[in-house]
C-alpha cells in the first residue's frame, strides 16, 4: 500500500475506508478534531468532511458557498481545519474534503462579494464572468426572483425602501449602482436604474436568465471553465494541499460543469495529483469516463447492488398491487417521461427556454428540446463521449412526438457537435431534468417497495440475483477498485437501516398487505401511492418521533406533486395527510396495525442491516461510513439524516466491545458497531487481503440464501432473505467451502478449520461471518 509520510504515523495515499462527518455551527471542525481518537479506534482510515468553505449564514449543509477564500468561521474557521488535520494526521488518518465547484449561494447578496459586485455593476462587474447570465434575455439586467405577489392593486415594488445606501425589500439587502440614487428618486425609480430586476418569485420557472443549481434560485451557477474563475474559486482549496492539510477531494455535482473532464484535469494539477472522487450518478450500464482524473464515484451505484440482492422478487407482485403500480420497465419509463416532462415544462422552464434562444430558426424549439431532455436516458453526455445516449433520446423523442420530427432533425446536428454552444448547454441541462424529474419526483410516486427508490437506483430493476451481484463486484474490482461505496449519505432518501427493514417487506408481502389494508381502513387518505410511502416510512423508521414523521411526509407529498405541491399546497389534502400521521400514534387500530407490521420485519431488518454493512465493508471499493450509522440509524430524507450524533454512546459501546463483549442482535444496535469496527480495522490493518474478488457458491437446500465471496485473504459469508430461509426450515444441510487451513471469524473471534463448513454452525451467532487467517498463520503463509 502506498503511504504518505509526515508527522505521526504513515497514512495511506488512497484510503481503504472513510468516515463522513457533517459540519455545522453546532458540530465544528474543532469537534471533529476531538473525535479523531474515536474514529481511529473505530477503524476508519480517512476523515471525510462536508463542505467547509464559508457558506450562507446558518447553513446546515455547506453547499451554498459564498466565499471561496476562507474556511467557514461558523464551522470552525482556518484554525479548526488546522486542528482537525493535525489530529487526523497524527493518528495516521487522511483528510478528504467535499467541494462545490458548480455554484454559489446568493440568498444573501451582501454575504457573497462576487454576486454583490455583479448586481451592483452588471456586465462591467469585475466578477461578471463568474456567473452564467443571459443578459440579452433580460434586456441587460439580471432577474432576481424575490418579490411576493401584488395585493389589492398595490405592486410588490411599492415595498422597496432605501436604507444606508442599499435597496431593501423586507429582509433582502441589495446594492445600488453608483450614481443611480443621487436625485431623490423613489425606491421604485432607483430600482428601475439597476443592473438587476426584481421579479415575482413565480416568474423564475419561465423567465430567469441565470443558470442555477437545479431549480434552486438561491444557488447561482459559476463558470469554472473560465481560468480566472477557476483560480479565484480554488484559492483556499489549493492552500489546503500546499500546506498539507487535505489529502483528497470529493467533487459535488460535476455534471453541472461545462466540461467535467477538463475541470478534473485542472483540479488534479492544482492539488498535486491527490485523489479525487466525483458525485456522479450512473444509470444502468453507463460507465464513468475512463479518461477522467478520478478514482471513481462516491458510491451510489454500489448501494443499489447491495439493496437489490436482499430483495425477494416473489413478493413484488403483491406490493405492486397494493400501490396500484405496474412493476415493469415500460411502466417505470412512462412515469419517468411524465415527471421529467413536467419538470422541463415547469420549474426548469427557464433553462429550456434559454436553450431555445440559441436556435431561433428552429420551429417549436422549446417543445422539441423539452422532449429530447425528457427522453435522455442518463444524466448527461460528455461529447464526443456518450453520443449514443443522444441518439437514443432523439429516437425516443420522435417515437413519442412524431409531429416534431422537423424540429428534431434541425436540432440533431447541433446537439451532436461538441463545439456547439447549444450542445454544451444542453449537456449541463439534461442532468437537472433527470435529477428533479426522477429522484425528486418519480421516486416519490413509485412506492411499491420504497427502498428501491434511492439515489442512483433504477426502481425498474427491482432485484438482482446473487450471480449478478458477483458479476458487478468483479467488474468493480477490475475497473474501479478505488471507487467509493456507501449505504447512507447526507442525500439518501432513507438510511441504510430503514431500507434494510423495508426490503424485508418483500419477504412477507401477503402479511404486509393485510397490515396496509388495516391502516388504510382505519387511517387512510386519498392518495394510494403516497399511502404506501407513508406506511413504509413509518415501518422502516419506527420508533420515530411524531414531529420527524410529520416533516417527512409533508416533504414527500410535495415532492411527489400528485396531491399537493411546494408552490401550491393543498391545505385540505395536507390536513388529511397529517391526520393520518397522528393516527399512527393516537388511533388504537392504526397503531396496532403499524406495530404488528414492524414486529413482522424488525428482526429481518436487523439481519439485513448487518449483512449489508458487512458486504459493503468487504466488497471492492473504498467503503464510506456515514456519521452515526455504526449503530442503528433510522433516518429519513434531509434534513432528518443530518441530525446530531451521540458519540458518547458510541464510544461507550465500542469500549465494551473491545473488552470482549459479543452483543446480541437487538434494538440497541451494538452488533452493528461490532461489524463496523471489526471490518474497518481489518481493512486498515490488512489492505493486501482485499486485492481480489472471487464468488463462492454454497451447496444444499438453502444455497440461494447465501452471498459469499473471497477478496483473496478475506472471505465473507452472508445471509439473504432470512424470513424465507426460516420459513423453509433454516440452513439444514447447506454448506459452503472455505479456504483450507486455520481461519478466524473476525466478528466473533472463533477459530475454525476451512474446507466444507455447515452454514448452520458458521452463522449460528450472527447472520454474517467474515473469515481470515489468524495473524500468525497469515504470516507463516506469507513466508512460505
Amino acid at each position: 500500500m502506498t503511504t504518505v509520510s509526515g508527522r505521526g504515523p504513515q497514512r495511506s495515499a488512497v484510503p481503504v475506508s472513510t468516515y463522513r462527518l457533517q459540519l455545522t455551527a453546532d458540530f465544528r471542525l474543532q469537534d471533529a478534531a476531538a473525535l479523531v481518537d474515536y474514529l481511529q479506534a473505530l477503524g476508519a482510515d480517512w476523515v471525510y468532511l462536508s463542505p467547509i468553505l464559508r457558506a450562507e449564514p446558518g447553513s446546515t449543509h455547506g453547499y451554498d458557498v459564498v466565499d471561496h477564500t476562507e474556511v467557514d468561521p461558523e464551522r470552525g474557521g482556518a484554525d479548526g481545519l488546522t486542528a482537525l488535520a493535525e489530529a487526523a494526521h497524527a493518528a495516521g488518518l487522511g483528510v478528504l474534503i467535499d467541494t462545490v465547484p458548480n455554484h454559489m449561494g446568493v440568498a444573501t447578496p451582501v454575504e457573497n462579494a462576487w454576486w454583490w459586485d455583479l448586481l451592483q455593476h452588471g456586465r462591467d462587474a469585475e466578477h461578471a464572468a463568474a456567473f452564467d447570465v443571459d443578459w440579452e434575455a433580460g434586456d441587460g439586467r439580471i432577474r432576481v426572483p424575490i418579490l411576493g405577489d401584488d395585493e389589492d392593486g398595490r405592486s410588490a415594488l411599492d415595498d422597496l425602501s432605501i436604507e444606508d445606501g442599499e435597496l431593501r425589500y423586507f429582509d433582502h439587502r441589495l446594492p445600488i449602482a453608483p450614481g443611480t440614487a443621487d436625485d431623490d428618486a423613489s425606491p421604485g425609480e432607483v430600482h428601475d436604474r439597476q443592473h438587476y430586476e426584481l421579479v415575482n418569485w413565480r416568474r423564475a420557472d419561465s423567465e430567469l436568465n441565470y443558470r442555477r443549481f437545479f431549480a434552486v434560485n438561491t444557488l447561482a451557477a459559476i463558470r469554472v471553465e473560465d481560468s480566472a474563475v477557476f483560480d479565484g474559486s480554488h484559492v483556499e482549496i489549493g492552500r489546503w494541499f500546499d500546506d498539507g492539510l487535505a489529502d483528497g477531494i470529493r467533487v459535488d455535482h460535476p455534471d453541472g460543469l461545462l466540461d467535467p473532464g477538463a475541470y478534473l484535469d485542472r483540479l488534479s494539477e492544482r492539488i498535486g495529483g491527490a485523489p479525487i472522487w466525483v458525485e456522479k450518478i450512473l444509470e444502468g450500464e453507463e460507465d464513468l469516463p475512463a479518461e477522467w482524473a478520478t478514482l471513481g464515484t462516491t458510491g451510489y451505484d454500489a448501494l443499489g447492488d447491495v439493496d437489490r440482492v436482499l430483495v425477494d422478487p416473489d413478493g413484488l407482485p403483491t406490493l405492486g398491487q397494493l400501490a396500484a403500480i405496474e412493476l415493469t420497465r415500460d411502466a417505470w419509463d412512462d412515469l419517468v417521461h411524465t415527471t421529467k416532462r413536467g419538470i422541463a415544462d415547469g420549474i426548469l422552464g427557464s433553462e429550456v427556454r434559454r436553450l431555445a434562444r440559441l436556435v431561433p430558426e428552429v420551429p417549436d424549439a422549446v417543445d422539441a428540446l423539452a422532449e429530447i431532455l425528457t427522453a435522455f436516458p442518463v444524466y448527461r453526455s460528455y461529447l464526443p463521449l456518450g453520443d449514443e445516449y443522444l441518439d437514443a433520446a432523439l429516437d425516443e423523442a420522435e417515437t413519442r412526438r412524431p409531429e416534431l420530427a422537423e424540429a428534431f432533425a434541425a436540432l440533431a446536428p447541433r446537439l451532436r457537435s461538441s463545439t456547439d454552444p447549444l450542445a454544451a448547454r444542453f449537456q449541463q441541462t439534461s442532468g437537472m431534468v433527470m435529477a428533479k424529474g426522477v429522484e425528486d419526483t418519480a421516486f416519490y410516486r413509485y412506492t411499491a417497495l420504497t427502498s428501491l427508490t434511492e439515489v442512483g437506483g433504477d426502481p425498474a430493476e427491482t432485484d438482482i440475483s446473487v450471480a449478478e451481484f458477483h458479476h458487478r463486484q468483479a467488474r468493480r474490482q477490475a475497473e474501479w477498485p478505488s471507487s467509493m461505496t456507501t449505504l447512507s449519505t447526507h442525500d439518501t432518501k432513507r438510511s441504510e437501516d430503514v431500507r434494510a427493514r423495508i426490503d424485508a417487506l418483500s419477504e412477507v408481502a401477503d402479511r404486509w398487505a393485510e397490515h396496509a389494508v388495516a391502516l388504510h381502513t382505519s387511517n387512510g387518505f386519498p392518495d394510494r401511492q403516497l399511502e404506501q410511502l407513508v406506511w413504509q416510512a413509518a415501518v422502516g423508521a419506527w420508533p420515530i418521533e411524531r414531529e420527524r414523521l410529520h416533516a417527512y411526509v409533508e416533504k414527500a407529498a410535495r415532492e411527489a406533486g400528485d396531491s399537493t405541491t411546494w408552490t401550491a399546497p393543498d391545505e385540505t389534502f395536507e390536513a388529511a395527510l397529517h391526520a393520518a400521521v397522528d393516527g399512527l400514534y393516537d388511533s388504537r387500530r392504526a397503531n396496532a396495525a403499524l406495530l404488528d407490521a414492524v414486529a413482522d420485519v424488525e428482526a429481518a431488518g436487523w439481519t439485513n442491516s448487518l449483512v449489508a454493512k458487512a458486504i459493503q465493508l468487504t466488497m471492492p471499493g473504498v467503503p464510506d461510513v456515514y456519521q452515526g450509522s455504526e449503530l442503528w440509524d433510522r433516518s429519513l430524507v434531509d434534513p432528518d439524516n443530518r441530525r446530531p450524533v451521540d458519540y458518547a454512546e458510541r464510544r461507550a459501546v465500542l469500549a465494551r466491545l473491545d473488552e470482549g463483549w459479543l452483543p446480541p442482535v437487538d434494538a440497541d444496535g451494538a452488533a452493528k458497531l461490532l461489524v463496523t469496527s471489526r471490518l474497518l480495522r481489518l481493512r486498515r490493518e490488512h489492505p493486501s487481503r482485499f486485492a481480489e474478488y472471487t464468488p463462492i457458491g454454497a451447496d444444499g437446500p438453502a444455497a440461494d440464501h447465501v452471498v459469499a465471496f473471497s477478496r483473496g485473504g478475506v472471505t465473507t459469508v452472508a445471509t439473504r432473505l432470512s424470513l424465507r430461509l426460516a420459513e423453509h426450515g433454516g440452513w439444514k444441510s447447506t454448506t459452503v467451502t472455505l479456504p483450507e487451513g486455520r481461519l478466524v471469524d473476525v466478528l466473533t473471534g472463533r477459530e475454525l478449520q476451512g474446507g466444507e463448513v455447515r452454514l448452520a454452525a458458521l452463522l449460528e451467532q450472527y447472520p454474517v461471518a467474515v473469515l481470515t487467517r489468524p495473524d500468525d498463520a497469515a504470516e507463516a503463509a506469507s513466508e512460505e
